[in-house]
């Protein structure tokens, strides 16, 4: 006889992460230096290589760490899911660090081109790998980007808890990490001219720092010359909560909860049954 699944010790959780960030990172720093620096591509082919990297992150992490690849995921989850607060400076630890080296090889190996595209390392291939409000273009300010961030990562958390949610109707057959990414993709479609859909702490401090070590003096800074980069780690952190919570208040708390499904009269659901 095999006994209960054993839980995957928090070192093992910690290594999902890392690993799963690194993946969205590779795929999403990778495809803005081909499309901006190389010149192949289009804002759809960010898109949906953000979107892919994104289902390929949580499908490595999620056995393991739940796939969060996200510090605004791991924080919204604390503040209303039960996911352990002890674990959660651990958690963002990890998903920087994958953030920060997948940056540093999107980096090295696209220095060549970066170099020719942009010689000075400059305001002009900085968003190749963090974001500026505008996309570094448009007439956007630092207040324009923190809304736009709460409402982008709002959406994301709003959705995520309802695909996560096993009392609503979440996608089956583990297709819940492929509607996650078309969801990143169709924010990133949206959502994604006032100030680059960030929506993820680690995604944007993670490659500043690489870029920073790497020669953009600017990093820290926007385009109008105000520090910046702590917009896309706080607004991100707020639009999470206030997007969980939304979900909770408009949907979750109105949805039976297992044993109330046979009381109402409504057929009991099979992602409910138990040996």
């Amino acid at each position: 006889m095999t006994g209960p699944p054993k839980t995957p010790s928090l070192a093992a959780e910690l290594s999902a992460e890392f690993a799963g960030t690194l993946i969205l990172i590779l795929f999403g720093v990778g495809v803005v230096a081909q499309v901006v620096a190389g010149g192949l591509g289009d804002h759809d082919s960010i898109a949906w290589a953000w979107g892919i990297g994104v289902t390929l992150g949580v499908y490595v992490s999620a056995r393991l760490s739940g796939g969060h690849i996200n510090p605004a995921v791991t924080f919204a989850l604390a503040v209303f899911k039960g996911f352990p607060w002890r674990k959660v400076p651990a958690f963002w630890a990890a998903q920087f660090a994958g953030a920060f080296i997948a940056a540093l090889l999107v980096r090295w190996d696209y220095s060549e081109v970066l170099a020719k595209f942009d010689p000075g390392h400059t305001f002009k291939s900085q968003f190749v790998f963090s974001t500026l409000p505008g996309n570094g273009t448009l007439p956007i300010g630092t207040w324009g980007a923190v809304r736009d961030q709460v409402i982008g990562t709002a959406i994301l958390l709003f959705v995520v808890l309802a695909l996560t949610d096993l009392r609503n109707s979440p996608p089956l057959a583990n297709l819940t990490p492929v509607v996650i990414g078309l969801l990143v993709v169709a924010i990133g479609m949206a959502w994604g001219t006032c100030a680059g859909y960030a929506i993820n702490p680690a995604r944007d401090l993670g490659p500043r720092l690489a870029q920073y070590i790497t020669g953009y003096d600017t990093a820290w800074r926007d385009q109008h010359g105000d520090l910046y980069f702590w917009v896309p780690i706080a607004a991100p952190l707020v639009g999470g909560v206030v997007g969980a919570g939304l979900y909770l208040l408009l949907i979750g708390r109105h949805i039976p909860e297992p044993e109330d499904f046979q009381a109402a009269g409504a057929e009991r659901k099979p992602e409910y049954d138990v040996p």
